[in-house]
Formats: structure tokens, C-alpha cells, sequence
């Protein structure tokens, strides 16, 4: 058994491995719902629902939240967060997308799957709404409440009607009869009333109950045809009514372990016509049990004492029961796996029928008892007694008409004695034996794979060639026969296959895949070398009819050849029509039991005694016409004096003209997958299905130009009709014009007459006008002064706020020009320290690998630093400006390794500082006449250091080699000439001539070492750079001063421009 957590998630698959239910318990899957929250929760199913396919349910727990489950293509949704508890639910049967909530506010809201929005909200009841029955239109639906009922129109979402009931009777339940006009209403008090749904009027009442059951009906069940009700309560007993004679028929007392029934459902059947025959009974003990209503077995039970079912549902096609469970989750069960065990054979067909007693047989004496125990006898019937039948729970028993189950329990030679002993099967197992005689593999998923092709393109227009008045019907042969198309290519040209299909078309019209699966084993074995001289008929098989026929009635087949009558008029349509023409419909089914027993030649000999038995009226016919009309229509023939007749053919045709030795024995199909049917001639095939297409360019080409010629002739009539306007618009404008000119002269003369009185008017307002402009411009000129004034006192404001402006401006950059250069100064300096932070982080990779090696350096930095003490700022100068340039002399040498770098480098910081020491050493005893010897050394130093940059690989193994010597030569040389200074410091003019000896011998030890005398160099070149920037430094300080001065002076002429300006103005 699997099991889902549909958890947090809107969506996902309902089973992540192909289910495969267990005959124990036939459990798919199971659902539960549970929140992921800092205290998880499990969330209870409350109801469900399933759509009127039976694939889809539909499913609410307490907190709102409804999920919509697809079986077939096992996904599960959340189409609606209602956040209050379902009471109900349903789906709408007209419009496949919506459904109908009840909730705890006694509302009824109607939603859509796909938009997952509201459609209509309903509202009327005043208490919880717990049930919800739709009309098999989908356009009514009722809705249930313990006070009332109130009847919906679903296309305008409002109320029709609303039954009121007393007070001291409250409602049990009211729903509609399937497939019925008929609404039915069930009272506290056991009344049940039947009313019309269009005009309400009570059609009829349910008679009360005997006496002798005490019984409350609560819980109800109708068969899918409407004709038996079952009720149940607080009791082990079951009511049966059959509403058509308005009687209670039966009584069914299940186990003593049945205290209460809490539910009751029917489980539907392909084979029953509706006339369903187990119903599902849930008890109080979370048992649900499958009971046959007429052997009153029990056959299957889902549930127990440890998970029981608080209510379930079973699909209207009668495959999947779902049952919400007492612990709230959810479980799908297949109906298929729970009666696999016991779907055997039918019981005996035999039954013996008894006389009734003279006394009519009551309500109280039609009492069957189910229970555990072995079986008995019916009673006697007596007066006072009932009739009690005492059964055992038989699981290995019958589970009749299972649609998609086969039997492997029947015997065709002991179907084959009971067909000959009765003459045809029964009609309530007919399709069942059918089913089994032809080994039906019932493939659904080759099948559903063959419909979602579509409808074929040769079967487009079938309703104008066989117009069929239900609608459902044409839809139903459409697709069977779309399916043999796509299943076999020679079928889209069978001019005569929608014939031959059409009578199982009719009879499993409600069971697609049945059809299918019978037409294709009829074509396989029946139909065998029927298509080899297509598209002509089977002259073959047609041949061995006259052969047959030749044999056993030589004089009727002489008849057909003198009057021109071939076994193309006397057998062909026959067979094209599989006597569908000519037969009735019981007449049919009795032929086709005994085609579907026999050998597949059974049906040719079937041609052949039709016309055997027909010899009277067919020796009388002279004409071809009659011939004709004998074959199409039916005929005054006895159809079991004809099967005899086949069964005599049977048996007296020699072996060498019998159609059995021709034609192969029956062929079932292939399980899984359905066979590859290709006997019939492809080149002709392929060549008409050429010719056809090229038939439809050609047709399409022809419907294009016509398209186009009248579309042009629809543009000339436009036109014809926009000119004969126009030419009437024109006609009405010349007739307008004409009036308006008369209109004009008119109004010309009126005009003459106003312009008079105008004339007279301007003088006199003229002489006005001028008194009045004389009065305007004293009065302007006035006020042109007063302006004027003003206009000079404004000006004065407005120097005196410019001058003071000005100066506030002077004021201002004075101060902006005191903090530009603050900022310079602090900018410099920042460039100075952000300088010194670049050097630092670019020494920093190459000082963490050379930490070891610095350790044994320190001891040589802290002797320098006490010989530098006299003067150490200009000497750290000097250090960093010989960095500097040994940094940009050495930018060439980067192409090479990191590493080789990297101890290149320290191999240069050993140089650098014995070339700064012996520097030191040198500016301390050297006078100033050394000083430009030192600068032609450092020019000749930069020069051969950029040789050594080309000869890095060679250098760098020399100063390997070097550098322990040149460690242990500088420790002396530091020793030495730091007590050197010491005695310099006591006694400069004693130790001057020894100093110079020693400064000769220290040069000569260190002559092998070019490296150091080039440090020393670049010492007295970093020197030389530091003094060039210091001199930059202040360069740039002059210029920055002398911008300064001139911004100065340019604000200054510009104030003194605006101060001028207004001077100029008032001028």
C-alpha cells in the first residue's frame, strides 16, 4: 500500500510507482494530509466527491482546503482554500470545470478548477448544509438542511423553490432519482414522497413500513435505473422498495455484529443496465460490506476495527471507492482487485419456478437473513412465518457482470450444449459469455491511445452519408471506427465498414473499448481474406457461398445464374450488413450467440441457409429489383429453423469445398498491445490514400478560386451598391445647395437691412469711444508715472541687496578657497598615506613567505637602526625612494615565476640592505666631494640593472650560491663598522686614517658582489628621487596657489560687472 502526504503543496503526483492494489485489502493509495508548522497536525478529510466520468474526486478537510484528484493522469491539485470547514460537496454535470461547496456559514459557493476563482455564491439556509444532489442535466440542484430544502437553477445561480416542512418534522434527505425527472424527499417519520421537478406536483407516496419493524429510516441508496430504494437506520435490517410498484419487496437482515448503518451505496455495472445488484453497507464497526441483493451473499468488505471508514463513495463507473477514514485520511480502493477472487462463472442458469401459496405474499413474510453460518434451505412458506434464508459470507463466490473482468471458469463445449439446448444465452449474461467466448483482453491504454488520435479524417462527414438521429450514437460509431483506422489503414476505405459496425455500436454504445475490441475479433476472424482483392469484394470468400450452395440446392443457385444473379446481390450485402438488415434485433442476438460458439465459417454457412431457407420466395422473384429488395429488407424467415439449418450445413458439407478447412481457427486478441493487421493488398491501399489526398489538394485548390471569384464578386456588388449611393448623395447635396441659395438671398437682404442699422450704431458709438479713449490715456498716463517711480525705488532695493551680495559672496569664496585648500592639504596627504598603504600591501604576499627568513634578519635591523640613530629621517627617505625605482626597474622581470620572484626578491632586499649600510657607512665618513661620484655610480647602477633583468635566470643561480656568504660577510661588516662608529663618536680625527684603511679592505672583500655597490647606487638614486619629488611638491603648491589668485580675480571682475549693470539699466 502506498501512502501520500499531500503536505504544503499545491500540486504534485497521488502515487510515485504504479499501484498494484492487493487482493486483501484492494487499497491504490493512501492520502493524508498533514502541515509541516512548528506543531505538525494532521488535517481530516471531511467529504468527497467524484466527477461523472468516475476519474476524478474531489476531496475538503476541516480547514477549507479542497483538492481536486485525477486518477487517470495521477496528479492532485488544490483548486480552493475556503478557510472554514466543508459540509458537502459536488460537481457541477453540465459544466465539467465547476463545483458546488456547502460551508460552515450555511452558505453554497460555486468554484472553477481551472481559474480557481468564484463563480456564484448561495445563501438561504439557516443551518448546516450536508447534502448536495445534482440533476442528471446538470442544470437543478438541491440542497439539504435539517429544516429545509431548497431547489437551484445552476445557469443563473438562483432559487427555484423551497420546501417547507413542520416544525416537529425534520428532513433526512432529498435527492434526485438518476436519470429521472423525479425528486425524492425522505422524512424523520419514514414518509417518502416523490415529486415532479418541473412543476413540483407530488407524483406519488411511499406506503409507511409494517408494524413489526420499528426502524427510523436514516440513510438511503437508489439503483442507477431508479427502480429500487434502499433504506436503513439504527437496525441490522435493510428495507428494499421497488418505486415502481410502490411496495417494499424485501427485507435483508445483515450480521448481529451490525448494530446501526451509517451509509448505503449501490455499486454500479457496465452489464446491469442500471439494475445494480451489490450494495455497500457501512455500519457503525467502520466495516463496510458489498451484499448481493439477490442472493443476499456477501461477497467482499473493506475497512476494520482498526481503520474504519467514516464515509465513502463509489465512482459511477463502478472502479474506485473512496473512503474517508476515522483517522481523517483518505483511501482509493479498486474495486477490480477486491473482486478478482471471486469473479467466477455465473451460478447454474437453471432455476426451478414454484406456484405461489394461495395466500398473497406480505411485506412481513419477505424477510432474508444474512449471517455467518452454513447454508440452508428456504422455509416453507406459512402465513405466520416469514421467509427466512440463513447464508454464509462466501468470498469465492459469483460477482456478476464485472465489465472489465474475464472468466476463466466457463467451458465452451458446455455453452456450446446449453446454446443448442436452448437456442440462444440468457439475456442478463448474454454480453458476459460473450466477453469470455471471445477472450476480450480489454487493452485500455492501446485503446485510449487509438482514441486520442482523434476523429479520422474519412469518418469527418459520416453523419450526412448515415445520418443518425442520436447524437450520442453518431459520436459513439465515429470514434469506433476512427479507431479501426488508426489501428489499420485498409479500414479508412472499407466503404462498408460503418455497416458492419454499427449493430455492436449500438449495443455496447455505453462500453467503447468493448466495441472496439469486438469488432476488431470479428474482422480477424470472421472477416478473414475479406480484403484481399480490395476494394472489390471478397470474390474468395464469395466463391466458397456458391460452392456451398452449388452442393446442397442446385436448383436455387441454377435460378440465380438465369436471371443474372450473382453471389454479389444473394450473399455480399448479407455479409457487409452481418444480417443487421434483415434480422430484428433478438433475432440477431440469437444468430450472433451461436456465430460467436462456432467456427468463424459458422457465418458463411449462415449465407448460406438464410438463402436455403428463402428458396419459395426466391424461386418466385424474376426480377433483379426483387432480388435486391429481398436482401435489404427483412422477410417473414423463422431464425432458429435457419440456425438449424446452419448446424446441418455444418455437418453435411464435404471437407473439400467446407469453408472450415479454409479458413484458420479463432484468434483472440493480444494482450496488451492489439495485433498488426496488414492482410489486404497495400500497393492498392497506398495508391487510392495517394489519389485521395491528391483529390483533396485538387478540391482545396477548386474551393481556394471559388473562395476568391466570390470574394471579387462580392467586392463589385459593394461596389455597385457604394456608387448607387454615392450617385444618390450627390442628387440629395445639388437639391440642398439649390435651397440654401435661396436660403442665402435671403438672408443677403436681411444683412443689407442690419448693416444700416449697423452704421448708424458705430457712429454713435464712435463719438463714445473717443470721449472715453481720451479719459484712458490721462488716466494711463498717471499711472505710467507712478510706475515709473516705483520702478526707480525697486532698483535702488535691488543694488543695495546686489552690493550686499557681492560681498557675502567675496566673504564666501574666501572661506570655500581657505577649505579647498584644507582639503588639498588633507587630499595630499591622504595620497601620501594611501601611497604608503600600496606599497605595503604590495610587499605583504612576499613578506608572509619570507617571515622565517626576516626572523634571522632582525637582529641585523636592530644593529642598523642604532648606526642610522644620527640620521635616521633622511635615511628612511632614502630607503623608500630606492624601493621605489627598484620596484619599477624590476616591472620587466614579472613574465617569470612567482616563486623565482618571489626569493629573487628577497635575495634583492639582502642587496638593498648592504647597500644601504655600506651607503650609510660611506655618507658618514665621506665628505661632500663623494657626492657626485655617487650619482654617476647610481646612473651606471640603473643601467646594469636592467641588464641583469634580461639574464634573471643566470643571476638568480649565482646569487643563490652567494648568499650564504654574502650573510656571513655582512654580520662582520655590521660588527665592524658599528664599532667603528662607536670609536668615531669618542675620537673622529684618531680613527680617520685607519677608517680609510678599513673602508679600502671592506671594498676589496666586497668587490665579487656587484649586487651590493648597485644597492648603494640606488640608495644615492632614491635619494636623489625623494629631493625631485620634494620638488615637485612644491611646484605644484605654487601653481595650486596661483590658480587660487586668478579664480580670485575673475570672481571679483564679475562682481564688479553685476554692480554695473543696473546703473546702465537706469540710464
Amino acid at each position: 500500500m502506498q501512502s501520500t502526504d499531500l503536505g504544503n503543496k499545491d500540486s504534485g503526483k497521488i502515487w510515485h510507482r504504479k499501484p498494484t492494489p492487493a487482493t486483501r485489502d484492494g487499497i491504490i493509495v493512501n492520502i493524508i494530509h498533514s502541515t509541516s508548522d512548528y506543531l505538525p497536525k494532521v488535517l481530516r478529510f471531511l467529504n468527497v466527491a467524484f466527477d461523472s466520468s468516475g476519474d476524478r474526486l474531489m476531496a475538503g478537510d476541516h480547514q477549507g482546503n479542497i483538492y481536486v484528484f485525477d486518477l487517470c493522469g495521477n496528479r492532485f491539485n488544490l483548486v480552493q482554500r475556503a478557510a472554514q470547514a466543508c459540509t458537502a460537496l459536488a460537481f457541477n454535470l453540465r459544466r465539467k470545470s465547476e463545483f458546488l461547496v456547502a460551508l460552515a456559514d450555511y452558505s453554497i459557493k460555486c468554484f472553477d478548477t481551472v481559474t480557481k476563482e468564484l463563480v456564484s455564491w448561495m445563501r438561504g439556509h439557516e443551518s448546516s448544509v450536508f447534502s448536495i444532489s445534482v440533476h442528471a442535466s446538470g442544470r437543478y440542484a438541491i440542497t439539504t438542511s435539517s429544516d429545509t430544502a431548497q431547489l437551484w437553477d445552476l445557469d443563473t445561480f438562483q432559487r427555484k423553490r423551497k420546501l417547507n416542512i413542520r416544525q416537529s418534522v425534520d428532513i433526512q434527505k432529498v435527492f434526485f432519482l438518476p436519470l429521472s425527472n423525479t425528486i425524492l424527499s425522505c422524512f424523520k417519520d419514514n414518509s417518502i414522497f416523490a415529486w415532479e421537478c418541473d412543476t413540483l406536483f407530488c407524483k406519488y407516496q411511499l406506503p409507511a413500513p409494517p408494524e413489526s419493524s420499528s426502524m427510523l429510516y436514516k440513510v438511503f441508496a437508489v439503483t442507477r435505473d431508479g427502480r429500487i430504494l434502499a433504506a436503513g437506520g439504527k437496525s441490522n435490517h435493510l428495507h428494499l422498495w421497488c418505486l415502481e410498484a410502490k411496495q417494499l419487496f424485501r427485507i435483508i437482515q445483515m450480521p448481529t455484529k451490525v448494530r446501526a448503518i451509517r451509509h448505503l451505496e449501490f455499486l454500479p455495472d457496465s452489464f446491469d443496465a442500471g439494475s445494480n445488484q451489490v450494495l455497500g453497507v457501512l455500519s457503525q464497526d467502520g466495516i463496510m460490506r458489498f451484499v448481493n441483493i439477490q442472493t443476499c451473499k456477501l461477497l467482499f468488505e473493506i475497512g476494520g476495527l482498526d481503520e474504519g471508514i467514516s464515509s465513502s463513495v463509489i465512482s459511477p463507473h463502478g472502479r474506485y471507492i473512496a473512503s474517508i477514514m476515522e483517522n481523517g485520511s483518505l483511501n482509493i480502493y479498486s474495486v477490480q482487485a477486491l473482486t478478482r477472487e471471486i469473479n467466477k462463472p455465473p451460478p447454474p442458469l437453471v432455476k426451478v419456478i414454484e406456484d405461489l401459496p394461495k395466500s398473497k405474499l406480505s411485506s412481513s413474510n419477505l424477510k432474508v437473513k444474512v449471517m455467518s453460518g452454513r447454508v440452508q434451505r428456504p422455509a416453507k412458506l406459512r402465513e405466520s412465518k416469514t421467509q427466512t434464508r440463513i447464508l454464509k459470507q462466501d468470498l469465492t463466490d459469483n460477482f456478476e457482470n464485472k465489465e472489465n473482468e474475464l472468466s476463466d471458469g466457463l467451458n465452451k463445449k458446455r455453452l456450446q450444449i446449453l446454446l443448442k439446448g436452448y437456442g440462444e444465452y440468457p439475456t442478463k449474461y448474454r454480453m458476459f459469455i460473450w466477453r469470455s467466448l471471445l477472450q476480450l483482453p480489454e487493452n485500455h491504454t492501446a485503446f485510449s491511445s487509438l482514441i486520442d488520435k482523434g476523429i479520422h479524417v474519412a469518418f469527418v462527414n459520416l453523419q450526412e452519408k448515415y445520418p443518425i438521429k442520436s447524437r450520442k450514437l453518431l459520436r459513439v460509431l465515429q470514434r469506433t471506427l476512427s479507431s479501426l483506422a488508426h489501428w489499420s489503414a485498409i479500414f479508412s476505405d472499407t466503404p462498408y465498414l460503418p455497416l458492419l459496425a454499427f449493430p455492436f455500436v449500438k449495443l455496447f454504445q455505453n462500453n467503447q473499448l468493448i466495441c472496439f475490441e469486438v469488432v476488431a475479433t470479428l474482422v480477424i476472424n470472421w472477416c478473414q481474406h475479406w480484403f484481399e482483392y480490395f476494394p472489390n469484394p471478397p470474390i474468395n470468400i464469395l466463391t466458397m457461398i456458391e460452392n456451398v450452395l452449388a452442393f446442397h440446392d442446385k436448383q436455387l443457385l441454377q435460378h440465380f445464374m438465369n436471371h443474372d444473379i450473382t453471389s454479389q446481390l444473394y450473399a455480399w450485402p448479407l455479409l457487409e450488413t452481418v444480417f443487421s438488415e434483415v434480422l430484428t434485433r433478438e433475432e440477431w442476438l440469437k444468430l450472433f450467440d451461436n456465430v460467436f460458439s462456432n467456427h468463424p465459417s459458422f457465418l458463411l454457412m449462415t449465407v448460406v441457409a438464410y438463402n436455403t431457407c428463402s428458396r419459395a420466395p426466391l424461386l418466385n422473384c424474376n426480377l433483379k429489383a426483387d432480388f435486391e429488395y429481398f436482401f435489404h429488407h427483412r422477410n417473414n424467415l423463422d431464425i432458429n429453423v435457419v440456425i438449424r439449418e446452419v448446424y446441418h450445413l455444418m455437418d453435411t458439407t464435404p471437407t473439400d469445398i467446407h469453408p472450415e478447412g479454409m479458413l484458420g481457427v479463432f484468434v483472440a486478441l493480444t494482450k496488451g498491445q492489439y495485433p498488426v493487421f496488414n492482410q489486404y493488398p497495400k500497393f492498392i491501399v497506398d495508391y487510392q490514400t495517394q489519389e485521395r489526398e491528391r483529390i483533396r489538394k485538387d478540391e482545396l485548390d477548386y474551393l481556394r478560386e471559388r473562395q476568391t471569384v466570390e470574394d471579387m464578386q462580392a467586392e463589385v456588388d459593394q461596389q455597385k451598391v457604394e456608387d448607387d449611393a454615392w450617385y444618390q448623395k450627390q442628387e440629395l447635396l445639388r437639391k440642398a445647395e439649390e435651397t440654401r441659395r435661396e436660403m442665402l438671398l435671403q438672408e443677403e437682404e436681411k444683412i443689407v437691412q442690419q448693416r444700416q442699422r449697423l452704421a448708424a450704431m458705430k457712429r454713435e458709438l464712435k463719438r463714445k469711444e473717443m470721449h472715453l479713449q481720451d479719459a484712458a490715456r490721462r488716466r494711463f498716463l498717471k499711472h505710467q508715472q507712478n510706475q515709473r517711480e516705483m520702478e526707480l525705488r525697486r532698483l535702488d532695493d535691488e543694488i543695495e541687496r546686489k552690493v550686499y551680495m557681492r560681498d557675502q559672496e567675496i566673504a564666501t569664496t574666501a572661506k570655500d578657497l581657505e577649505m579647498r585648500q584644507l582639503e588639498l592639504e588633507s587630499q595630499k596627504r591622504h595620497y601620501e598615506k594611501q601611497y604608503s598603504r600600496n606599497q605595503e600591501a604590495a610587499t605583504k604576499e612576499i613578506r608572509e613567505d619570507a617571515d622565517a627568513y626576516r626572523q634571522k634578519v632582525n637582529l641585523e635591523e636592530h644593529m642598523f637602526h642604532k648606526l642610522i640613530e644620527t640620521d635616521q629621517s633622511q635615511s628612511l627617505k632614502t630607503q623608500k625612494l630606492i624601493e621605489e625605482n627598484l620596484a619599477n626597474a624590476e616591472q620587466a622581470c614579472i613574465d617569470a615565476d612567482w616563486r623565482i620572484q618571489a626569493l629573487h626578491k628577497q635575495r634583492c632586499d639582502d642587496q638593498q640592505r648592504n647597500e644601504c649600510y655600506q651607503e650609510v657607512a660611506k655618507l658618514l665618513r665621506e665628505n661632500r666631494r663623494k657626492e657626485v661620484e655617487v650619482l654617476n655610480a647610481m646612473m651606471r647602477a640603473e643601467a646594469k640593472k636592467w641588464g641583469e633583468a634580461e639574464e634573471k635566470k643566470f643571476h638568480l643561480t649565482s646569487e643563490k650560491r652567494a648568499s650564504t656568504l654574502s650573510d656571513a660577510s655582512r654580520k662582520g661588516f655590521l660588527e665592524q663598522e658599528l664599532s667603528d662608529a662607536f670609536e668615531h663618536a669618542k675620537n673622529p680625527l684618531k680613527q680617520e686614517a685607519p677608517r680609510l684603511q678599513h673602508e679600502h679592505v671592506s671594498s676589496s672583500c666586497l668587490t665579487g658582489t656587484s649586487q651590493l655597490s648597485d644597492v648603494s647606487k640606488m640608495d644615492s638614486s632614491s635619494q636623489v628621487s625623494l629631493n625631485r619629488r620634494k620638488l615637485e611638491w612644491d611646484t605644484t603648491g605654487q601653481d595650486l596657489m596661483e590658480k587660487v589668485r586668478n579664480l580670485r580675480q575673475r570672481l571679483t571682475a564679475q562682481a564688479r560687472n553685476r554692480c554695473q549693470t543696473p546703473h546702465l539699466l537706469a540710464t
